[in-house]
């Protein structure tokens, strides 16, 4: 560095400094608390102030001043520009939109692409119990071993039945196992369906058929009992909303694969773009269920043994999560 260096930075410093110590200060204003907390004319000199600076930040990289300067102009100048330009809202208010109406909007837009989530589990469920009742044996083949454990065509009525109602000894830890393995299952099955739909659909509706199959083959071993009515209750606790949870991931990803297949006047690209806020949103309200099934799941279904109790609390719980997709939002727009 010459002579003349430090003091062509000083004089550069000592004629732009009282500007940048100006920005520094509204800069650090919105990054604690929002544009919100400034009047129009300092809003007005943010602005004016930005633009001052990424000039002294040019000129300083044009006649080479010393690192130290241009260190400052350059941190100072993407702070500005984060403070001008990116989106300036709390944490507080993303989540109050997501849950005032942002979501449940994406759901009412999503109907189609939920209703065939839901066809898809009727149907692997309608294949599943009509085989079955053809031959019990279709059963080890839609249900996995790990899964079905004792819960088979060979196991007693007396069992399948202490399965869905003993509270204490070794069946509870059973049932615990088989329930925490289900939910595992359920959430890869909603991850995998929700990233995979990109792919013309086809794997997302795999996925969702797979899931209704096993389902099914459950529902038609204690139906051919004459345990239909309690295995009902003990899958409404939790399952109604896992299985709207598991619809939902799979909805997100047929947008997504609707959105491939038929682009409409855009590029595939931009309408993969444009579905993909909805198919996110759709993602996220079914993680926020499968969290709520897994409590469910984890304490309600054990301490509530009553099949009409289960079935007036899954029920109960999935007509709140219809209200909200229905009603949220809609005053507002």
């Amino acid at each position: 560095m010459s002579d003349s260096q430090p003091i062509r930075s000083t004089r550069f410093r000592a004629e732009r400094e009282a500007d940048w110590l100006a920005l520094e200060t509204l800069v650090k204003r919105v990054e604690s608390g929002g544009t919100g907390q400034l009047d129009f004319q300092e809003s007005r000199s943010l602005a004016e102030l930005y633009r001052k600076a990424t000039t002294s930040l040019s000129v300083a990289r044009d006649i080479s001043l010393d690192k130290s300067l241009l260190i400052y102009l350059e941190s100072l100048v993407a702070r500005a520009f984060l403070a001008v330009y990116a989106p300036q809202e709390r944490l507080s208010g993303v989540i109050g939109r997501f849950f005032g109406g942002s979501a449940s909007a994406a759901v009412r837009r999503s109907g189609w692409a939920i209703l065939m989530a839901f066809a898809a589990l009727f149907l692997g469920s309608w294949v599943a119990a009509l085989l079955f009742n053809q031959d019990p044996a279709w059963y080890y083949t839609f249900v996995p071993a790990e899964l079905a454990g004792e819960r088979g065509p060979g196991a007693s009525t007396e069992t399948l039945r202490a399965v869905l109602f003993d509270t204490e000894g070794n069946l509870l830890a059973q049932l615990g196992a088989f329930a925490a393995f289900l939910f595992s299952h359920n959430t890869r099955v909603a991850l995998f369906s929700f990233a995979l739909g990109v792919f013309a659909c086809v794997p997302s509706l795999l996925l969702t058929i797979y899931n209704g199959l096993i389902l099914g083959a459950f529902w038609a071993l204690y139906a051919d009992r004459g345990l239909g009515t309690e295995l009902f209750g003990w899958l409404s606790i939790h399952g109604v909303t896992e299985l709207s949870a598991l619809a939902l991931a799979a909805a997100g990803g047929f947008r997504l694969g609707l959105a491939v297949l038929f682009p409409g006047g855009l590029t595939r690209k931009d309408s993969l773009r444009a579905a993909s806020k909805d198919a996110v949103k759709l993602a996220l309200v079914a993680a926020l269920m499968l969290f709520v099934a897994g409590l469910l799941e984890g304490f309600a279904r054990q301490l509530v043994t009553d099949t009409t109790l289960r079935i007036v609390i899954g029920w109960g719980i999935g007509l709140m999560w219809l209200a909200w997709f229905i009603l949220a939002g809609r005053r507002a727009r």
